[in-house]
């Protein structure tokens, strides 16, 4: 699939471009990352000074927010070159993990939309030699109930019998720690989003992660050079919207 193919898939199917995510919610989540409000950070570690109009000209930047500050209600949008532009560098990650046989860790806090995304690759890279990170048992998250468990390969939190969506960094915190505790290697590539992929980042794990137009965290990580890519999106449509958007990554990752 080429650039410009995906692109109108990924416009059509309200991915980029046009979104659901609205700008006041955009512009609230910036003034609320910085007040560093939990569910907010996503686990991030802030390593310089930010305000509001730095990261404000960030997210205009790489997730391509409407520029104009003064629109503060309304549609607002998610470029799609910067997200094919970062899909890319997905592909290229996952693709050269695999074929090295590296250790990749797939997670999500968004069970309901971005969670068949994260399986079919990690089904993809297991089958061309990547070691996917995983374990036959739950794994309890003291600081918040639950535990940290897997869906074909993907980590989740689980509580009182559902997968909730979360930005919280703790469940990736007592995943990584439990890898730690056991003696086993950390993942050689983190692919994940929300807290799951702040907190690996924050921890130094070469990682990419998923985030839209109202998670200015992991644009920051990005800029911080924590993070080695945060691809922008839509995180919570239809599933089957993202179909394209897999076969992409697959095609260009050498792994389809």
């Amino acid at each position: 699939m080429d650039r410009s193919t995906l692109a109108k898939a990924l416009e059509a199917g309200a991915i980029t471009g046009e979104v659901a995510t609205p700008r006041e919610n955009n512009l609230s989540h910036i003034r609320r990352f910085l007040d560093q409000e939990r569910q907010f950070d996503f686990g991030v570690k802030l390593t310089r000074e930010w305000d509001y109009d730095a990261v404000f000209a960030l997210m205009v930047d790489r997730c391509g927010l409407r520029p104009d500050p003064d629109f503060l209600t309304g549609v607002d949008t998610i470029s799609t070159e910067a997200c094919i532009d970062a899909l890319e560098k997905l592909a290229e990650a996952v693709g050269e993990t695999a074929r090295a046989e590296g250790r990749i860790l797939f997670a999500t806090g968004h069970p309901a939309g971005l969670l068949p995304v994260h399986m079919a690759i990690a089904e993809a890279a297991a089958a061309a030699g990547a070691r996917i990170v995983s374990q036959d048992h739950f794994i309890p998250v003291a600081e918040l109930g639950g535990d940290v468990r897997q869906i074909s390969r993907v980590w989740t939190w689980h509580l009182h019998g559902g997968t909730p969506h979360t930005h919280l960094a703790e469940p990736m915190h007592t995943l990584l720690d439990n890898i730690e505790a056991r003696g086993e290697a950390l993942p050689d590539l983190v692919v994940a989003d929300h807290g799951w992929a702040g907190a690996a980042s924050s921890r130094g794990l070469r990682t990419i992660g998923y985030a839209d137009c109202n998670d200015p965290a992991l644009f920051v990580a990005e800029a911080q050079g924590a993070l080695e890519a945060c691809i922008p999106l839509d995180d919570d449509v239809v599933p089957n919207l993202y179909a394209p958007l897999i076969e992409f990554v697959l095609e260009r990752a050498g792994l389809r």
